[in-house]
């Protein structure tokens, strides 16, 4: 791990309490928390305080492959931001701007050494892409 962060946001049209709810709620959760049509995110448990953790399955739809992707909390500002650190000790931020009714949401993340960069910036962007989607449409 470098100094090298990635970082990815979107504007989600959406004030910034319906925002923190849909990113913090594990019911809503399920519903965004993947990077592409063919996988999902069954299950996922939050509990949003310093020192808590926020754990999410996500898999292929058809059982090939998924993962556990488990944080746990290193500041949490209701609304406005959550910083967290990964298992493998890697950091991720994310922040919310009010923006007159909309919010822009943005995560910057050290990213691992395992797949390329862009690979990285691109799936942590769907899912912000679909977040964004599952906000807008309920």
């Amino acid at each position: 791990m470098g100094t090298t962060k990635i970082t990815v946001e979107t504007k989600v049209n959406a004030d910034t309490k319906k925002v923190w709810e849909y990113w913090t709620q594990p019911e809503h959760i399920t519903k965004w928390n993947f990077a592409s049509e063919d996988w999902h995110c069954p299950k996922a448990t939050n509990d949003l305080r310093v020192g808590g953790k926020l754990s999410s399955r996500m898999e292929a739809k058809d059982g090939s492959f998924g993962f556990d992707f488990n944080v746990i909390y290193d500041e949490v500002v209701p609304q406005k931001k959550i910083s967290y650190t990964m298992e493998d000790g890697r950091k991720a931020t994310t922040t919310f701007d009010a923006m007159g009714g909309r919010t822009k949401v943005t995560t910057t993340f050290d990213p691992e050494s395992e797949n390329p960069l862009e690979m990285q910036r691109s799936g942590w962007q769907a899912i912000l892409d679909n977040f964004k989607k599952h906000t807008e449409n309920n």
